[in-house]
């Protein structure tokens, strides 16, 4: 049991919904909050990837299941949390996790990209924010995790639409917050460089080089993973909002980190 789940001993477990869990980010907070002694509830769609992740948690003694998501399809969304609901009666948080990242300069007019980041790392959060959110306000509480990234504050080249779609989560976010009136917590989690397999993907030349050296420092998962942890572990009175979080280890002169 990590120090946060001894220091919030007093407090019961929670069941955590976890998008875009089969890997980085993702599986990473699955693997601490499981480890903090809450139940973890997994979606993404690469299923072996999420079965995997499950039999190593409850190898290790910890409480997970999955179900294959697709964050784009609005009713599957409200089946993953329905589903959720049924097996353990409450939804606590959901960490809206799911994110795509194939960059480009915009005079590249990879529109079909453009439209991939809209519908995962936008409508995604705001289809988990449409099935959770009406669970939680039955029950009086709850707590909604987005992550964003660095790209929410600042923009680079190749970067334009993937951060515009960050910009709109740390606004949905903060739109959510002021509407909740307290009842229901929101958290926006930025990461600047992290490991993870978005930038594998990379087809535009231009962008493939550029992440190179953007990714010559890089946050582990699990730094992530803490953030994530942190905030969720705050006693309920405690909303905390936003948390950056960068590498120590500033890269190449002139690098921006609109990066995760």
């Amino acid at each position: 049991m990590t120090q946060d789940a001894q220091r919030y001993a007093d407090q019961d477990a929670k069941t955590v919904l976890i998008t875009g869990a089969s890997s980085g980010i993702g599986a990473a907070t699955a693997r601490r909050l499981a480890a903090d002694g809450h139940t973890v509830f997994l979606g993404a769609r690469r299923t072996s990837r999420l079965a995997e992740l499950v039999e190593e948690i409850t190898r290790g003694g910890g409480s997970a299941a999955f179900r294959r998501l697709d964050v784009t399809d609005a009713a599957d969304t409200v089946a993953f949390v329905e589903t959720a609901r049924a097996a353990y009666g409450r939804v606590d948080v959901l960490v809206n996790n799911a994110g795509v990242m194939p960059l480009s300069r915009l005079d590249a007019l990879r529109t079909d990209d453009w439209d991939h980041m809209i519908d995962v790392n936008v409508r995604g959060v705001l289809h988990g924010i449409a099935a959770a959110l009406p669970v939680m306000r039955e029950q009086g509480s709850g707590h909604i995790v987005n992550i964003a990234s660095v790209g929410a504050y600042e923009v680079s080249p190749t970067a334009a639409v993937y951060c515009a779609t960050k910009f709109a989560v740390r606004a949905i976010s903060e739109g959510l917050r002021q509407e909740s009136g307290g009842s229901v917590r929101v958290t926006v989690v930025s990461p600047g460089v992290t490991e993870s397999e978005l930038a594998d993907h990379l087809t535009d030349p231009l962008a493939r080089e550029a992440m190179r050296t953007y990714r010559a420092v890089a946050l582990p998962a699990a730094a992530v993973a803490a953030a994530v942890a942190h905030a969720v572990g705050q006693p309920p009175q405690v909303d905390v909002n936003e948390i950056v979080v960068r590498p120590a280890v500033t890269p190449a002169a002139g690098v921006r980190q609109a990066d995760v």
